[in-house]
């Protein structure tokens, strides 16, 4: 595929290799893009803001409807385009697909309710005859640079509230997964969307995506990915508004009164989905010792039964990794764990991209497991002997996006609520649970601002504050 660059679809004789994780298979090229490639963006950007600024509320409410509705049309294919290049099976492809057109339709409802609050100034000494009152306005030029694991979807939570609220924007795709972005913009297009409202450039993140967010043109930038990249972002943006979605090491709290069989049902749905590949993946399950040994009995059948192979495989419930070298980052995570004293209950098998899905036990805050995102299809569960231990222990990382817990005593989740430093709280389910229109970010080392239309608008705009001085 072409990039699109200041309202063209611009080919460059240098190319990236698009591959099927599963097989390694070229299944498309996209451009590298040149320094004047980015600088040409930026430009059509700073027009596209002008236009975009100036639409109605309203029109930018049709063109993401319109959008949102050949989506819909064309889910089977864009959830095939997700599933070759990601990895992730056919029905996570497909599912992924339906999601995203859900977000654009949720963003273009947005696009008619941006509203300012008339301001009670009258409170204050010296206010007669003053009306105050807020605008919310655009930013302008919008830079998204979005992560593989969810090509699609999380480039629309970029792109949608930008469009809704009246930016421009630009996106920087991952590198190996750069298709249903550029697919995203080709309806957008066709839904009636000014060209110069969007780019979508491809190419490598040290030099593409840096150079975007260091210019002074952009006014926020949206990232998702890892935090050592969330850092180098902030250090080059300036001052610029910026929403970070970052890692994290999600923990499962189990208590006595949990019932095991929903515990490994969630276990096994929010562990071992995208091979693990999610922000919000089930990482550490922490449960109380009088039901350990059980947990681990029952878990370790339903994980062995995880058919892996090939994602576009109906048969097949867990595909490959996106690259080879993460299935080696995660068998040498594996290993290390199982060195400092965990034991390898089943799977962690690694073939090429893929690793069978892996169960640990008696993992410890000592092994990289623990603390750090693994990111891949794997599962420790560790023990405890009451709440307070455990809410201890899921905090015992320096990430804060996503946890869960299984108990029917409501003292027992409410503290665990209020308590347990996470962005995001799950009671009886795991920690990967997302609805698309809810506000959605993390604490500690896990980001900043929020994402889900609604409040990813509120980022991508500002306010100002206007006072009206009447003769009265």
């Amino acid at each position: 595929m072409k990039m699109f660059v200041r309202g063209e679809w611009i080919d460059r004789d240098q190319r990236i290799d698009v591959r099927n994780p599963f097989n390694d298979e070229v299944i498309d090229t996209v451009p590298v893009a040149t320094p004047d490639d980015v600088e040409a963006a930026l430009a059509g950007a700073v027009e596209g803001a002008r236009l975009m600024r100036d639409m109605p509320g309203y029109e930018r409410f049709k063109i993401l409807q319109r959008a949102a509705n050949l989506m819909v049309e064309r889910q089977d294919e864009l959830g095939r385009t997700i599933s070759q290049e990601e990895g992730k099976v056919l029905a996570e492809g497909v599912f992924e697909a339906g999601r995203s057109a859900i977000t654009i339709e949720t963003s273009g409802e947005e696009a008619k309710r941006l509203t300012g609050e008339v301001l009670p100034l009258d409170g204050a000494p010296g206010t007669a005859g003053k009306l105050g009152l807020t605008l919310r306005v655009p930013c302008g030029v919008v830079v998204a640079v979005t992560p593989f694991n969810f090509p699609l979807n999380l480039v629309c939570h970029k792109v949608g509230p930008a469009l809704a609220a009246g930016n421009a924007i630009i996106v920087k795709p991952a590198s190996d997964t750069p298709l249903s972005a550029l697919k995203l913009v080709e309806i957008l297009l066709e839904a009636g969307l000014p060209p110069l409202a969007i780019s979508c450039i491809t190419g490598s993140g040290k030099t593409v995506g840096e150079t975007l967010c260091a210019d002074p043109r952009v006014r926020k930038i949206s990232f998702t990915g890892s935090a050592d990249v969330g850092r180098r972002i902030c250090q080059i943006a300036g001052l610029k508004k910026v929403t970070m979605e970052l890692g994290s090491n999600s923990p499962l709290i189990v208590m006595p009164d949990a019932d095991l069989s929903k515990v490994i049902e969630a276990t096994v749905k929010t562990g071992f989905a995208n091979a693990g590949q999610v922000c919000i993946s089930t990482q550490r399950v922490i449960a109380i010792d009088s039901i350990y040994g059980e947990l681990i009995e029952r878990l370790q059948p339903a994980v062995e039964s995880i058919v892996t192979g090939d994602q576009l495989d109906a048969s097949t419930s867990m595909g490959p990794m996106v690259r080879s070298r993460d299935a080696e980052r995660v068998a040498a995570c594996l290993d290390d764990a199982v060195a400092k004293g965990a034991r390898l209950v089943c799977g962690g098998e690694r073939n090429g991209a893929s690793v069978t899905p892996a169960l640990l036990a008696d993992i410890s805050p000592a092994m990289d497991f623990s603390r750090n995102e693994l990111f891949g299809p794997a599962v420790g569960v560790s023990s405890v002997a009451n709440v307070d231990e455990a809410i201890a222990l899921a905090n015992d990382t320096e990430y804060g996006l996503s946890a869960g817990i299984f108990t029917q005593d409501l003292d027992a989740a409410m503290k665990f609520a209020r308590r347990v430093d996470s962005g995001n709280i799950q009671i009886n389910w795991g920690p990967m649970w997302r609805a698309d229109l809810m506000p959605y970010g993390g604490l500690k080392e896990s980001g900043m601002g929020k994402e889900g239309p609604k409040y990813a608008v509120q980022e991508m705009t500002e306010s100002k504050t206007v006072v009206i001085h009447t003769k009265d």
